[in-house]
């Protein structure tokens, strides 16, 4: 014979819900705990420029940037100008080019981008958005998208920028790239350009684009998948080894920015052996020069 239900019964059995949704509530609320949050919105106003943290998705700001001024990079008055243009025009809200900076090491590719970005800020008008410029490491191009996403929409323009892009053997980061600069359903945010700085013109090595030439069944279209990397950048800027003359112009520019002084023959003639015993003139060269002529005379620059 079944028992009859008792009233103290009857509420132990209406109460069991109510405990095991408080109970669900509880553990739900300590697994959020334990789970990892998500990173911080980037905060675009904190700085005019960034670098992407992709381990941890954090764009860092950077309060001050490693460059120097437009007007002490010489012998590149020509790619100078045409990345100036360009950027102006971005800035601007008008169409304009992802740029490949390519060619002679020290040159001047990557201070030229960061000297560009900082003279269209002291160029723009007080209430209009700043220019923002966001390195990408190399090894962290397979991010990009997850970058992309970040950017889109803000309401700041964005050159993302890649400092030494190349790519070796084995290595397919290159396809995310291509597809990101303008291929994809969304397609390349219409508030950001792409500039990369490689001193290969088509940012991969000749003997990779020759071992796939001879082993492809297809030789002509293999190698073609790989050039068409660098046509995704509308903008090609050639650097090539300065003569003596735009070195020395380097040398004592830096010099008088600086106010280093001195007999202007030894500094001619202590600049051309530095840049002998190092085997090339460049930009790098001539600031390496002028940085231990500095700490010669007693003072510290840059």
């Amino acid at each position: 014979m079944a028992k009859k239900a008792t009233p103290k019964s009857r509420a132990r059995a209406t109460a069991a819900p109510d405990d095991t949704a408080a109970l669900l509530a509880r553990i739900a609320t300590a697994l959020e705990r334990l789970s990892p949050s998500g990173p911080p919105a980037p905060d675009f106003a904190a700085a005019d420029a960034f670098v992407w943290r992709a381990d941890s998705g954090v764009l860092a700001p950077v309060p001050k940037v490693n460059r120097v001024d437009i007007g002490l990079l010489r012998g590149i008055d020509r790619v100078r100008d045409l990345l100036f243009d360009n950027t102006e025009r971005f800035a601007r809200g008008h169409s304009a080019n992802n740029a490949l900076l390519w060619g002679a090491r020290g040159m001047g590719k990557s201070s030229l981008v960061k000297a560009v970005h900082a003279q269209i800020n002291r160029e723009r008008p007080r209430k209009a958005p700043a220019l923002k410029l966001v390195e990408i490491h190399r090894e962290d191009i397979d991010g990009l998208p997850t970058l992309m996403n970040l950017v889109r929409g803000a309401p700041y323009p964005f050159i993302i920028f890649c400092d030494d892009l190349s790519f070796d053997a084995e290595d397919t980061a290159y396809k995310s790239l291509k597809a990101v600069l303008e291929g994809g359903i969304e397609g390349r945010p219409e508030n950001v350009v792409f500039y990369a700085t490689s001193n290969r013109r088509h940012l991969l090595p000749r003997d990779m684009m020759e071992n796939e030439k001879s082993t492809a069944i297809n030789p002509g279209e293999a190698v073609e998948e790989k050039v068409s990397l660098s046509d995704r950048f509308g903008l090609w800027l050639g650097f090539h080894k300065c003569s003596q003359d735009d070195y020395l112009a380097m040398v004592f520019g830096y010099c008088k920015h600086f106010g280093l002084t001195g007999d202007p023959e030894k500094i001619r003639a202590d600049s051309l052996e530095w840049a002998t015993t190092r085997g090339a003139r460049s930009g790098r060269t001539a600031w390496q020069y002028v940085q231990d002529l500095a700490g010669r005379s007693g003072k510290r620059i840059g």
